[in-house]
């Protein structure tokens, strides 16, 4: 069904939703809020944290006030329990005619309270007499917005959608029937206008069970019993393998080990290799990656290397001359000139390039290797399962290494990898320094920068990360401009760069280059740094509001410092002092292990949050937003195991492979 059809959606409302990936009224029905607005109850000023939004019961104790200068502003002075705070608005000159010096109010917003700051105060929030209380009241779902929509639109045309669209399940009556199964019709109903906090939990769980369900039965349907005959044939001997990891400066471990005579055996044998490697941060997959790569092009064929970042892509680039000086190897990305791109192009069609290492780059069309046998895809949870089989398609019958640096759960993979086979390094080089976490609290801030200009003028360099804030209907850059800012006022001997997302990718390459080689002491910086990041005398991590950041990419980050001998420090700074918050930072802080995280985080946070389209690429797209139990993900194997034992799988075939038809090509190549 077409947005126009549905009332209220002009043409151009039309376009602002299509940035959203929203193109029919399906769409619509199937875009989750990405958090909800909890007006049930009040919090005390005195309990908020910097980038908090609440619902605040106040008494305005001054008369609004603007104030002029380069952005002027409203402000007024509010008072709750004897605590004191402002709150300000920009652009909205006649909030100073609505908000009345004695009355009561209630305000909604986000609050401002950083480190060593002064008074909390909030920003732009919306507000209304306490006594009225006619739209500040029960939960309210919030969307991610683009171009001129707001949360009013996306709501009203998200419930004319549900009025509007037919719901059905994949799941076969007598399945339903036997556990109990609620209407995913309601399940739609309730994640989008709950009443209750309980009705919306049991709606995400519902709905997750459906989507896990249908893409555990496509995984069925489409890949079967099918298995790839091998048609690249290894010449190259295990003892020419040993000869080559002789060349690290470093004596593999013995997860390393068995990594690499698991590749060694896959292309041994009858059948195509397509294996996923998870390893631990800093555990030595590359290494492991480069003897893989070494066997293809001692036995005379071409490899590819492909990696989500430039920054990456240049490491391994790097890393292959050093190890492989022997092959040619060629470096393509977006930001590599044209004529040298033609060049390259040129020498992989003609069999004069060896190694191809880059970014997504090396996925365009006119990319054609002429003897491409093996494929490592680094970070695979950076890229879609797509884009993933895209690198296979470059050559018929390609062995495929993906890496992962994000360990998750064992059970989970053989869910959601259950056509690869898993090799896991699970030790670590001995020459790793061990990093000392710590939860850093507001009265210990100054002692921690202190302490870390101290170190720069020591030649030890430093991370300073904030959370991104996604979907934020303010600009979510603000948080990490405004703490470099911050701290060259706060430190001015020590040289500060600045990093984030909207950089242009040869922008941030030249950051982290000129960072690697010292022309600067620290990096504030969102989480773009969260992987292919490798300097050694960065000893230092400061990870501000940590706990908005799951347990798995907190550990990532860590992982950013002691890469190499010297003694590192990862510092958590608490933007909320909830018993939550407390639980889950004390398990970074007394654990190393990247695989018993992944166990903690998985419990913690639920599949929504843990799994979403990091690990799956697009196919769980649908349900990042929702927050439901990790059981969800194996109720719903069980029903799949049982439902594909039903006299007609006819309406689940065809909804499973409709819904996920892009994955023939990846589980089929």
């Amino acid at each position: 069904m077409k947005l126009t059809e549905l009332k209220g959606i002009s043409e151009k409302r039309e376009k602002d939703l299509n940035k959203l990936n929203i193109y029919t009224a399906e769409d619509l029905v199937r875009y989750f809020p990405r958090d909800y607005l909890d007006l049930t109850r009040t919090v005390k000023i005195s309990e908020c944290y910097h980038n908090d939004v609440v619902l605040l019961a106040c008494r305005v104790s001054s008369p609004p006030q603007t104030v002029f200068g380069r952005r002027s502003y409203v402000r007024v002075w509010c008072e709750q329990e004897g605590e004191r705070f402002s709150a300000i608005w920009f652009n909205a000159p006649y909030v100073k005619n609505n908000l009345k010096a004695g009355e009561e109010y209630l305000f909604y917003g986000r609050v401002q309270n950083r480190y060593g700051m002064g008074s909390p105060t909030m920003i732009n929030p919306s507000f209304e007499l306490r006594e009225k209380n006619y739209r500040l009241k029960g939960i309210v779902p919030v969307y991610g917005l683009r171009g001129a929509l707001t949360q009013r639109a996306v709501r009203d045309a998200v419930q004319n959608a549900l009025r509007a669209v037919p719901v059905r399940t994949a799941i076969p009556a007598e399945r339903a029937a036997k556990y109990g199964l609620s209407s995913l019709a309601a399940a739609y109903r309730n994640v989008h206008a709950p009443e209750t906090a309980e009705a919306r939990d049991e709606a995400a769980r519902r709905i997750a069970l459906e989507e896990y369900f249908i893409l555990i039965s496509a995984f069925r349907f489409i890949k079967g019993g099918k298995e790839d005959a091998r048609v690249f044939s290894y010449s190259c001997s295990a003892r020419e393998v040993a000869q080559f990891a002789a060349r690290f400066p470093f004596a593999f471990t013995q997860g390393q080990k068995h990594a690499v005579d698991d590749i060694y055996e896959n292309l041994k044998s009858p059948l195509r290799m397509n294996r996923l490697l998870q390893g631990d941060v800093g555990s030595g997959k590359t290494a492991v990656a480069l003897c893989g790569i070494f066997m293809a092009v001692k036995s005379g064929y071409q490899a590819a290397f492909l990696a989500p970042t430039e920054v990456l892509a240049a490491q391994n680039f790097a890393l292959v001359q050093k190890y492989l000086p022997e092959y040619r190897a060629v470096f393509l990305a977006g930001s590599t000139p044209a004529k040298e791109k033609r060049e390259i192009k040129k020498a992989l069609k003609e069999g004069r390039a060896d190694i191809v290492c880059g970014t997504h780059a090396v996925l365009q069309e006119d990319v054609e290797p002429k003897n491409l046998a093996f494929c490592v895809c680094d970070e695979q949870h950076r890229f879609g399962v797509a884009q993933r089989s895209a690198l296979g398609e470059k050559s018929a019958g390609a062995d495929m290494l993906v890496m992962s640096a994000t360990p998750i759960p064992r059970t989970l993979s053989l869910i959601f990898y259950g056509d690869l086979d898993i090799s896991e390094i699970k030790d670590k080089p001995k020459a790793r320094a061990e990093v000392v976490t710590g939860i850093v609290p507001p009265r210990k801030y100054e002692d921690m920068l202190e302490y870390i200009g101290g170190e720069a003028e020591k030649g030890n360099q430093s991370y300073f990360v904030c959370p991104k804030i996604e979907g934020d209907e303010e600009d979510s850059l603000m948080s990490v401009t405004e703490l470099f800012d911050e701290l060259k006022n706060r430190l001015p001997r020590v040289r500060f760069a600045l990093l984030h997302g909207k950089m242009k990718d040869k922008e941030k390459a030249e950051i982290m280059q000129a960072f690697k080689e010292k022309k600067y002491d620290c990096l504030v910086s969102t989480t773009v740094i969260e992987v292919g990041i490798d300097v050694p005398d960065a000893t230092i991590m400061v990870i501000y509001n940590a706990e908005r950041f799951g347990l798995s990419q907190l550990h990532q980050l860590r992982g950013r410092v002691g890469r190499g001998e010297k003694k590192s420090f990862c510092f958590l700074l608490l933007g909320s002092d909830s018993p939550e918050a407390r639980e889950r930072l004390s398990v970074i802080k007394n654990n190393s292990d990247g695989f018993r995280i992944a166990e903690y985080d998985l419990k913690m946070r639920g599949g929504g949050d843990f799994m979403g389209t990091r690990q799956s690429g697009r196919m769980l797209a649908d349900v990042r937003n929702l927050r439901y139990p990790p059981e969800v993900i194996f109720e719903a194997k069980k029903l799949a195991d049982e439902a594909l034992t039903c006299a007609d799988v006819s309406l689940l075939r065809a909804l499973a492979l409709k819904k996920y038809e892009s994955l023939q090509d990846v589980v089929l190549n």
